[in-house]
């Protein structure tokens, strides 16, 4: 399935230098996840408060694109310098699926037209991440497969933030484009099941 996590390894690569700077001052990956949850605290405060300043829709687009990279360092710093650990994997995980509520939620203020399906839109990004973990505990890894992962939703929502930013009004469309975005989970999250129970 075609999805922006499949860039992932080049863009580790690119992150590379990032890691060992980090590494040679003392950061771990536990305190580069939790740096990721706090981003996205703020991320989701702005984006509530966009009204106020229409600036505060870049936190979008800027605020996810770091995001991401914090949340690839994290893996990286984990296993690269043995790191790993539960605590790390539990601030990993729930951190994750706590900071796309966050982030998504002032989307219900954004888009009241599509309340309902806005909320539908949340449950099923919770879902789609639990969907992943099952791969642990019936088949063999974590599942991050697409077509509307994680990563695709970052990029769905920093795409959004640009667009609204520079003026677009996607009221009348907003209804198709969150029910396609909502089909692609059902089809991601079939697809990472399939994947577990396959390997199971």
């Amino acid at each position: 399935m075609i999805s922006v996590y499949k860039l992932k390894p080049k863009f580790q690569q690119l992150l590379t230098p990032v890691l060992l700077f980090l590494h040679k001052h003392g950061i771990t990956a536990n305190q580069i996840t939790v740096s990721s949850i706090l981003l996205s605290v703020l991320i989701g405060i702005l984006f509530w408060n966009a009204d106020i300043s229409k600036w505060f829709f870049l936190s979008l687009p800027i605020g996810l694109f770091i995001r991401m990279a914090l949340n690839a360092l994290d893996g990286m710093m984990a296993r690269k310098f043995n790191q790993t650990s539960k605590l790390g994997e539990v601030l990993n995980e729930i951190g994750d699926i706590v900071s796309d509520v966050i982030i998504f939620f002032p989307l219900i203020k954004f888009q009241p037209e599509s309340l309902y399906i806005v909320i539908v839109f949340i449950m099923m990004s919770i879902i789609n991440e639990f969907a992943g973990l099952m791969g642990k505990v019936i088949g063999k890894e974590r599942r991050y497969e697409g077509p509307m992962g994680k990563s695709d939703r970052a990029l769905i929502l920093g795409i959004y933030g640009l667009a609204v930013f520079f003026g677009a009004n996607i009221a009348d469309y907003s209804q198709y484009i969150f029910r396609l975005i909502i089909l692609l989970l059902f089809i991601s999250t079939y697809v990472r099941l399939k994947k577990s129970l396959n390997e199971a």
